[in-house]
C-alpha cells in the first residue's frame, strides 16, 4: 500500500517540556488511524505538526510526499481537519456555514448542501448553529472538514462531550468516510471508539509513542487474565478464590470476579456449585492495554 503520512523522529520543546520527543509512524492511503493518550501526551501536538499547523523542532514529515511546513498550497486541497472545538460564525444557519466553509475552496453551494444530506443535517438546514445539539455540531464540523473532497481527514476527538447515541451516530459515518477510501486519522480517549474503528492504533505517553499496532494484536499480546464475574453472594471470596485455575477473587458487594487463565476450568467449577447467576466473562480490552502501558493515575 502507498504511505498517506510518514513521520520520521519529529520533536517539538516548550522550554523543559517535551510535547513530542521522537515520534515515528507511517499512515497507509485508506487506513483508518488513531493515535490514543492520556491529557498532555502529545497527541494534539502531533497531528498539528502533521497537518502544517505548526513546525517541529526537528524531525521529517511527509504528507503524500509532501512537506507540509511551511504551509504547503499543493496540500491544502486533499487535507480536511476537524479540531477540537471548531468556531462557527455568529448568526449563520447551518447551510450558510458549510456554504461558506465551501466558498473558502472554490466548492459551490450544490455540493455543501450535499454534505448536510450526507451528515444528517438536512432537516437542520435553516437552525441557527448556536440552536444546535452537541451531536449535530460535531457533525457540521465533520461535514465543513469534508465539504472539498479530501483525501486525508484528521478528526481530533470528534466525539468528545457526547451522549452514547450520539456517540454511535457519529461512529457509523466515521465508518462512511473511511470506506469511501479516505485516509482517517483520529485522536481520542475513547478505547473503545478506537478498537472498533481503527486498522491500527498508536499509544502515546510523554511524547512518545509505547505501542503501536492493530487492536486485537495489542490485546493479545498483553496476556491478561479473563474476567468472570457473577452475583455477590453465592459464593464467598474466600471460597471462590480456592477454586481451580482461579488467580485472584474479588466481592465488592455486588459482584464476585473471578481473574483467571483457565476460564473452561472454572466455569465448570461455578457450574458444578450453582453459581452462574449474573454470569459475564470478559477478556482484556484495549483500555487494559492502554492502563498497562499509561499507568493508572487521573491526569487533570
Amino acid at each position: 500500500m502507498a504511505l498517506t503520512i510518514e513521520v520520521d523522529d519529529i520533536r517539538k520543546y516548550y522550554k523543559d517540556v517535551h510535547a513530542v520527543d521522537g515520534v515515528s509512524f507511517a499512515v497507509e492511503e485508506g487506513e483508518f488511524f488513531g493515535i490514543l493518550g492520556p491529557n498532555g501526551a502529545g497527541k494534539t501536538t502531533t497531528l498539528e505538526i502533521i497537518e502544517g499547523l505548526r513546525a517541529a523542532d526537528s524531525g521529517s514529515v511527509r504528507v503524500f510526499g509532501e512537506s507540509p511546513w511551511p504551509r504547503n498550497p499543493k496540500l491544502l486541497p486533499r487535507i480536511g481537519v476537524q479540531l477540537q472545538a471548531t468556531a462557527f460564525f455568529d448568526r449563520q444557519t447551518t447551510r450558510e456555514q458549510i456554504r461558506t466553509f465551501a466558498s473558502l475552496y472554490g466548492v459551490g453551494p450544490k455540493r455543501a448542501d450535499e454534505m448536510l444530506e450526507i451528515v444528517g443535517l438536512a432537516e437542520k438546514a435553516e437552525v441557527r448553529t448556536e440552536k444546535l445539539s452537541g451531536g449535530q455540531m460535531q457533525r457540521l464540523s465533520i461535514a465543513c472538514a469534508l465539504v472539498h473532497g479530501p483525501d486525508l481527514v484528521f478528526l481530533d476527538e470528534p466525539t468528545a462531550a457526547l451522549d452514547p447515541q450520539a456517540r454511535r451516530n457519529l461512529w457509523d459515518l466515521l465508518r462512511e468516510i473511511n470506506a469511501q477510501g479516505r485516509t482517517v486519522v483520529l485522536t481520542t480517549h475513547y478505547m473503545d471508539e478506537a478498537e472498533i474503528l481503527c486498522d491500527r492504533v498508536a499509544v502515546m505517553d510523554h511524547g512518545r509513542i509505547l505501542e503501536l499496532g492493530p487492536p486485537a494484536t495489542l490485546i493479545r499480546d498483553l496476556d491478561s487474565p479473563t474476567r468472570i464475574t457473577i452475583e455477590s453472594g453465592l459464593l464467598t471470596e474466600a471460597v471462590a478464590g480456592q477454586l481451580a485455575a482461579v488467580d485472584r477473587a474479588t466481592d465488592d458487594g455486588v459482584l464476585l470476579t473471578l481473574e483467571t487463565r483457565e476460564p473452561a476450568a472454572v466455569l465448570v467449577a461455578l457450574a458444578e456449585r450453582d453459581a452462574l447467576r449474573g454470569l459475564q466473562a470478559q477478556g482484556a480490552t484495549l483500555e487494559d492495554v492502554f492502563l498497562n502501558l499509561t499507568g493508572r493515575e487521573y491526569r487533570a
